[in-house]
């Protein structure tokens, strides 16, 4: 998911050879066309030794990420009744239809046009992670696969050498409203792994540990898996090609639930691990002693255990956490490589490829109205959770 419409990816294909795409200008949301090489996870200047806070920064629309990370957004919409074509049974007056991220009455349609979403746009060079909280997602691929998706469900998907997707956010419900509720995640893959063949994978929620803690006084802390062990317990595998795969990457992916008043300690991650909490539910939580306010990441030294106590609501909190890559990265919209001339490339490719084309009937399909959730790999074969 990302800002980048599919007209303009098409702009910027028209133009791969101009001095604009050879300077790596961007047209997307995440880092934009710049050249980086992301931090190694240790104290910031300034910051003394023994402090495990390194910052503390007010989330934005997206989120900010560290290497190994590229990008998180957290799409948290109320979507009203929905109409017979599975898109909002309300006016679209006043909405920029194609490019709709103002939230007007606390939803957003995004690139979709009849239906919310992300139609079909084009990826190369990382792995996209959604977990799915509340409501459906439709994924539509150019390898043939296909998934309706929810309820805690994640999708983890390699673009590798390149992949067309799309993502719609069906409102089946015609009688009540359809509140969506997700993070996309971007894992960013090494040079080695950046053209490996594109991966489908589904993690059913029914098959992602949920640990429970509980303190002293019996308060609960629930932390959800989708990557990294906890202690002996582990999610399920990451695709071969992941970053996440290397056995001493460090990756974790956790969402933290508390209850009011609870505490429980993190454990340390392993030493250069970078790791941040991102606070984003609940009226307060004190990290290590520091009081935080809704609404901000908290960027910590990855070797520390860390002190987590709840203020009085219950808090929910996103952890990142990974060993660094340490390549550069040059980015431009939907692509993500090493090189500004591996950007031209992607470029060239998709314009003489179109990564496999697109086998479906419209850029933004939609899988019926039935809600059962399903996989469909790209051999044909089906899956439904258990």
């Amino acid at each position: 998911m990302s800002r980048v419409t599919r007209r303009e990816t098409l702009k910027a294909i028209a133009a791969v050879g101009t001095a604009a795409a050879a300077a790596g200008t961007a047209a997307g949301c995440t880092t934009k066309g710049t050249t980086a090489m992301s931090t190694n996870g240790k104290a910031a200047a300034g910051k003394p030794a023994g402090d495990a806070i390194l910052s503390v920064t007010p989330l934005g629309f997206p989120w900010r990420t560290h290497d190994p990370f590229l990008f998180c957004v957290h799409h948290d919409d109320h979507y009203p009744r929905g109409n017979p074509q599975f898109g909002p049974a309300a006016s679209l007056a006043g909405r920029n239809i194609g490019q709709d991220f103002e939230g007007i009455d606390g939803w957003r349609m995004y690139h979709g046009e009849l239906v919310p979403g992300f139609p079909q746009h084009p990826h190369r060079g990382f792995e996209t992670v959604t977990v799915v909280r509340r409501g459906l997602l439709d994924h539509s691929d150019s390898l043939g696969a296909a998934a309706r998706y929810g309820q805690g469900d994640v999708q983890w998907l390699t673009a590798g050498g390149g992949i067309l997707h799309s993502e719609m956010f069906p409102l089946l419900s015609q009688e009540h409203p359809n509140p969506l509720e997700l993070f996309q995640i971007w894992l960013n893959l090494p040079a080695a792994k950046k053209m490996v063949a594109p991966h489908f994978a589904m993690l059913w929620s029914q098959t992602i540990p949920r640990r429970v803690f509980q303190d002293e006084q019996g308060a609960p802390t629930e932390v959800a898996l989708v990557a990294g062990k906890l202690g002996e317990v582990a999610p399920p595998a990451p695709p071969p090609n992941s970053w996440a795969a290397v056995a001493d990457s460090d990756v974790a992916i956790w969402t933290i639930k508390m209850a009011p008043g609870a505490r429980w300690t993190l454990p340390p991650a392993a030493p250069g691990s970078n790791r941040s909490l991102y606070f984003f539910q609940g009226p307060a939580l004190h990290v290590d002693g520091r009081a935080i306010s809704p609404g901000h990441e908290v960027e910590v030294r990855g070797d520390r255990a860390l002190a987590l106590e709840a203020g009085a609501g219950q808090v929910e909190a996103l952890l990142l956490q990974g060993r660094p890559i340490g390549e550069p990265v040059v980015s431009y919209g939907p692509f993500v490589m090493n090189t500004r001339e591996e950007i031209q490339q992607a470029f060239a490719d998709y314009q003489r490829t179109q990564f496999g084309g697109w086998p479906w009937p419209s850029h933004e399909p939609v899988h019926g109205a039935a809600p059962d959730r399903f996989a469909r790999r790209p051999d044909g074969k089906t899956e439904r959770p258990v």
